[in-house]
């Protein structure tokens, strides 16, 4: 399937470097940086890339004036598996957009409507489907990233883990397509049991055996991640902060590019925030430019030269 084979509707839309999103969908955007509608991406609503069950899949894509960084960011949701929408991602990408960057937010079926691995799945039809359609959208097929928040940011680890895995990868939309990813970045992440609620509410179907639950936790997979970059509020209370903490770690200890970065005193769900978006979106571009874009080594500090 290409993007000529798809049902779509265009609009344009005023997307700037700085949004404020509601759990609802709801936004404000704000001023485009560099002003006027001529920076402003175009924004592809519902274009249909799979099919789960029942269930047409959709994703909305962001394209900036210029694609100039030749990647694709696809984003997921949180909502704790049970809610959220991908319409609640528009502030999560404004200033990646300005920066370059094409950025896709994608539909997932929440636990209501199916049990796993539908939603792993259905990540990886939106991973084939972008890679089938990077032409059209600007991108070099070898430069896809996935980006998650809170649940979302599960799923993304699990992509980022389990690329081109038979087990992991299904057969709804653009089969036989790599699952292939260039960088992960996980914002609050869900990792496992740190969150309270991932064994209430993560769809997994009854009678499920500890393996079953190893097989969901990303740390399974850490050897194969792609370079990743963690975000973390130090006043989050509702997945704990030790739960980057320790998959930082983990990253580490099996030698994948990885860093972690904290913001005191902030909350989960911080992309509802502009300023911290704003932040966010420029510590990621750093990191896909020294690990992906423009991969660079830094020489060692060898002491007893100038100071620092």
């Amino acid at each position: 399937m290409t993007s000529r084979d798809v049902s779509r509707r265009m609009f344009l839309g005023t997307v700037g470097a700085a949004f404020a999103v509601h759990e609802s969908g709801l936004m404000a955007a704000g001023q485009a940086p560099t002003g006027g509608a001529s920076s402003s991406p175009a924004v592809e609503k519902d274009v249909i890339f799979g099919k789960g069950g029942d269930v047409d899949l959709k994703l909305d894509v962001y394209r900036p004036a210029v694609a100039s960084k030749r990647t694709a960011i696809i984003h997921y949701h949180g909502g704790g598996f049970t809610r959220g929408s991908k319409d609640g991602l528009a502030g999560a990408v404004g200033p990646l957009g300005a920066m370059g960057y094409v950025n896709i937010a994608a539909q997932y079926r929440l636990a209501g409507v199916a049990q796993w691995p539908a939603q792993i799945h259905d990540v990886k039809a939106a991973i084939r489907w972008t890679r089938a359609n990077a032409s059209s959208l600007g991108i070099d097929p070898a430069r896809i990233v996935i980006a998650g928040y809170s649940a979302g940011g599960h799923l993304a680890l699990v992509a980022a883990g389990t690329q081109n895995m038979s087990e992991f990868e299904g057969s709804n939309g653009t089969p036989g397509v790599s699952t292939s990813l260039a960088g992960c970045l996980a914002f609050y992440a869900v990792t496992g049991g740190d969150w309270p609620g991932f064994r209430a509410n993560f769809p997994m179907p009854a009678g499920a055996n500890e393996d079953a639950w190893r097989a969901v936790t990303p740390a399974t997979y850490a050897k194969n991640f792609p370079p990743t970059i963690l975000h973390h509020g130090l006043a989050d209370t509702t997945v704990p902060p030790r739960s980057s903490h320790e998959l930082l770690s983990v990253l580490q200890a099996a030698n994948i590019p990885s860093e972690l970065h904290t913001l005191s005193g902030v909350p989960h769900a911080f992309i509802n925030h502009p300023e911290l978006v704003e932040i966010t979106a420029r510590l990621n571009d750093s990191f896909l430019e020294r690990t992906m874009l423009h991969p660079k080594t830094y020489p060692p500090f060898v002491g007893g030269g100038a100071p620092g």
